[in-house]
């Protein structure tokens, strides 16, 4: 076999085609990765080569079948094959000489193309800002797809004599093997029956991310094995010959058996530097448990999308394929452009298809793309619809955050896409949802004004209002969650005292609380001064003994949300302005912790300092704190609209940032320890000294879950500020806070998953453009014109001796 391969490669690396051919690849795969904009990695502006491992495999379908035309057709064409036949050969031997032969000829046209890699590491921001490993095990994949279009042209080459028909021939059969069976999935017929399994580019593009899944392995080596039996098989029967039967029948047994034992059992190998594509065992759980389908329709989709929604895009169909992998065939995903219908319709139906949309949470958003003549509008649809039956959940694919670059806000989206649809596959697909109550019969926060955070955790969640005086304790101890909204009226002691067994047995709270009353429509209504007073909630002792205090005082915040004041008057109409008020502090999450990791600005309201305690037994986890330019007022403080005339000096704000949200985990001592039970207990209750494990959050602000209310009455969604027309992180951290105080798998977790941003320097790019084009365009084929030139003047030496 070896002097078979050897005479191979000497024989094509002896003719000008072969330099030819290589060159030909190279110079069109070169303008294709740095001169056309639609693929350009300089216009793609980040660090990697994905952009080769696209778009090779379709020059590889005329590359490969021009290096294995002339394999076995000019041997037979020319007679030679016979003289091959006279040597001690077995056709087996002949036949993988020459392939590997291929495999080794394809191996030295991708050689050249490592210039590419060096030349995106000398242009990443830092310099070497490149997953190596993920290039490494895309050129894994590269290499198994060469091995697959070899084998396919070396059946090609043996079927016919003439070069030019075995070389049509593999490349009809390169590109439907390629793309083939993704088309024939897509009719209306054959859509039930998974085609696309059969096809090379489910696989590729797997393997082509940097990921090796032995699935994927067995598959490439299963139908290059295929195409190599299909060979001899054809040289057999050209040769008439009928002998070793059982052992071509045993070969094509052991590629099925291969075949099936991959498809079965799976591990895989993640080579990039993150493992960003090395799933979580919770996710895999989720996915393993599901017991009826599940579809992902995402509406990113449409050509011309500027090079980070591409990456998002890719990101979510990576993601989303992975978990596919673990779903038991029970997750199907695809992506939909709303824009091609809607482009093709009138102008009152285009209307009404975007009002659709929006009514089931996909809205369109204006997206501004830089491009070297400026700026260029587009729109876009960063939703994805997750649904199960009846069941439907809106993933939203792009994270905002106030002070973050793009670049970062796209980097913190794919972090968190895990996170998105595995919590959404969970929450459409589980039966018995976790019960949260909303405690009322202390003033607290209206259904209204609880409106779109409690419709929002109904996805995932039974939500109802809970009374601790009347509700009977057994009831009580079965939700999950207790939720605390905003009180203005004292508890009870045997409120206390329900509220703290409750936590004993391992119930979870979220404490929202504003210790000082103060509201800005009584501040209005009193002519513009209103004196903030402590409230009498009787919960001091309780939280400290859990291990926090809330003070009684209010946080001034340069950090803030605006309010609408009437800055005058024109024509008889009130001249409004929105105007920066200090006592909404905005809150900017910096913590690393799940729930609030990656957050956009939380919109808070008259928000006090919190004291942590020294208990023992607890661990306490800061999660939001005031910015470094704020000042403390204690109540009772005169508050008054005239301090907005004045523009506050940011010396006199420079401090320490303030906590506001705190999170509890551990065993807490009851409150009621050592103590007499409450009066007006009529339930026997079995007192507990102390808690099971449990968790507690603690925010000092009870308006951060009110949605605002329109005049009419109607709610705006949670975070949404009406007057500025500025959306905020608050129904985030809501759903977030739910998740973690609910699920106890660790689900959440997920969103601390980082992934590095990997950037081209774009001024260097501009400066120097021209001159990396050049580099990786001709460098390639200077090097094959130089190995040309070098072989030739060896072998001339060779023979002229």
């Amino acid at each position: 076999m070896y002097s078979i391969l050897k005479k191979e490669i000497t024989s094509y690396l002896s003719s000008l085609v072969a330099y030819v051919t290589i060159g030909v690849f190279l110079l069109v795969l070169g303008l294709f990765l740095w001169v056309f904009p639609d693929s350009s990695i300089l216009d793609y502006g980040y660090a990697g080569l994905d952009s080769l491992f696209s778009t090779a495999p379709y020059l590889f379908m005329f590359l490969i079948p021009a290096i294995t035309m002339r394999s076995l057709a000019e041997e037979r064409k020319e007679g030679t094959f016979e003289l091959l036949l006279t040597r001690p050969l077995t056709d087996r031997q002949i036949v993988l000489g020459k392939f590997f032969a291929c495999v080794l000829l394809v191996l030295f046209a991708l050689i050249p193309t490592l210039v590419y890699y060096y030349s995106v590491w000398v242009l990443g921001t830092p310099q070497g800002n490149i997953d190596t490993g993920a290039v490494i095990g895309s050129y894994i994949g590269l290499f198994l797809l060469g091995s697959c279009f070899a084998a396919i042209g070396l059946f090609a080459s043996s079927v016919s004599k003439n070069q030019i028909i075995a070389f049509t021939i593999a490349v009809f059969l390169s590109f439907f093997f390629y793309s083939g069976f993704d088309s024939l999935s897509t009719l209306l017929s054959l859509q039930n029956l998974g085609l696309q399994h059969l096809g090379i580019t489910e696989h590729y593009e797997s393997v082509s991310r940097g990921v090796l899944d032995t699935r994927d392995l067995g598959y490439f080596v299963c139908l290059s094995a295929l195409f190599i039996w299909f060979t001899l098989l054809v040289i057999k029967i050209q040769r008439h010959k009928t002998a070793n039967q059982k052992g071509m029948l045993g070969a094509l047994a052991v590629i099925i058996m291969v075949a099936i034992i991959s498809s079965v059992t799976f591990t895989r190998f993640d080579f990039t530097t993150e493992k960003r594509y090395t799933i979580s065992k919770v996710s895999r759980n989720i996915l393993d448990s599901l017991t009826k389908p599940v579809k992902v329709t995402i509406y990113l989709n449409g050509s011309n999308l500027p090079g980070g929604m591409k990456r998002l895009q890719g990101a979510v169909r990576d993601m989303l394929a992975d978990l596919k992998s673990y779903s038991n065939k029970h997750l199907q995903f695809e992506f939909v452009d709303p824009l091609d219908q809607i482009k093709a319709m009138s102008p009152d139906q285009q209307k009404q298809a975007y009002d659709s949309l929006e009514a089931r949470g996909i809205k369109a958003q204006n997206l501004s793309v830089k491009t070297d003549n400026g700026l260029s509008q587009k729109i876009i649809f960063p939703e994805a619809l997750v649904t199960s039956g009846d069941k439907e959940i809106v993933v939203n694919l792009i994270l905002t955050r106030i002070g973050l670059s793009d670049a970062e806000q796209l980097n913190n989206s794919i972090e968190n896409l895990e996170y998105a649809f595995s919590s959404a596959i969970k929450k459409v697909a589980s039966g018995g949802k976790p019960r949260i109550g909303f405690t009322e019969g202390h003033s607290e926060l209206t259904d209204v004004q609880l409106n779109d955070g409690m419709k929002s955790l109904a996805d995932g969640y039974e939500i109802d209002r809970v009374d601790l005086k009347t509700i009977p304790f057994s009831l009580l101890e079965k939700i999950r969650l207790l939720v605390i909204p905003k009180p203005d009226k004292p508890f009870t002691e045997l409120e206390k005292y329900k509220l703290d067994q409750f936590i004993m047995r391992g119930g979870r709270v979220l404490w929202t609380i504003d210790q000082v009353s103060a509201e800005l429509d009584s501040l209005r209504g009193h002519g513009g001064e209103q004196l903030s007073f402590n409230k009498r909630l009787n919960l001091d002792d309780q939280l400290f003994v859990y291990g926090v205090r809330i003070n009684y005082d209010l946080i001034a915040d340069m950090n803030c949300a605006q309010i609408p004041v009437a800055t005058g008057n024109v024509g008889g109409q009130a001249q409004i302005q929105n105007v920066p008020w200090l006592f909404y502090p905005v809150l900017i999450p910096l913590s690393k912790h799940p729930v609030v990791k990656n957050l956009d600005g939380i919109r808070t309201e008259f928000t006090s300092t919190i004291d942590t305690i020294a208990t023992k037994g607890t661990q306490k986890t800061i999660l939001l704190t005031s910015s470094p330019y704020n000042k403390k007022f204690n109540a009772p403080y005169m508050l008054s609209l005239q301090a907005l005339e004045q523009e506050p000096d940011p010396k006199t704000f420079q401090n320490q940032p303030k906590v506001v949200s705190v999170l509890l985990e551990g065993k807490f001592k009851s409150d009621f320890m050592n103590r007499p039970l409450p009066e007006g207990l009529t339930e026997k209750i079995e007192s507990l000294p102390e808690s099971k494990p449990t968790k507690m959050i603690v925010i000092s602000d009870g308006d951060v879950f009110k949605n605002q209310v329109g005049a009419d009455g109607s709610p705006f969604p949670l975070g949404y500020d009406h007057y500025t027309r500025q959306s905020y992180g608050n129904k985030n951290l809501l759903l977030n806070i739910a998740d973690y105080l609910t699920d106890d798998s660790g689900l959440i977790a997920l969103r601390t998953k980082e992934i590095q941003i990997r950037l081209l320097d774009r001024a260097r790019i501009r400066s120097e453009k021209l001159y990396w084009q050049v580099i990786n365009n001709v460098i390639p084929l200077a090097f094959v014109l130089i190995f040309a030139i070098f072989q030739h003047y060896i072998r001339k030496r060779k023979y002229a001796h």
